[in-house]
């Protein structure tokens, strides 16, 4: 992870190294800064998926 790891902070709502905040307010760790950028959308989109197979699930 060159540079790495990247998490995003909750708190803050920025990306930042390793020695950040606490754990329990971040996202990650993510191998480039590019990714962590995009934790909280990654999040929102891989909630969305899952919550649509539960759907169909149920409707089986």
């Amino acid at each position: 992870m060159a540079g790495g790891p990247w998490f995003f902070c909750l708190k803050h709502h920025t990306v930042e190294p390793r020695d950040g905040c606490a754990e329990r307010h971040r996202l990650g760790p993510y191998e480039t800064r590019e990714e962590a950028e995009h934790a909280v959308q990654s999040v929102a989109e891989r909630e969305e998926k899952l919550a649509a197979e539960d759907r169909a699930w149920k409707d089986d």
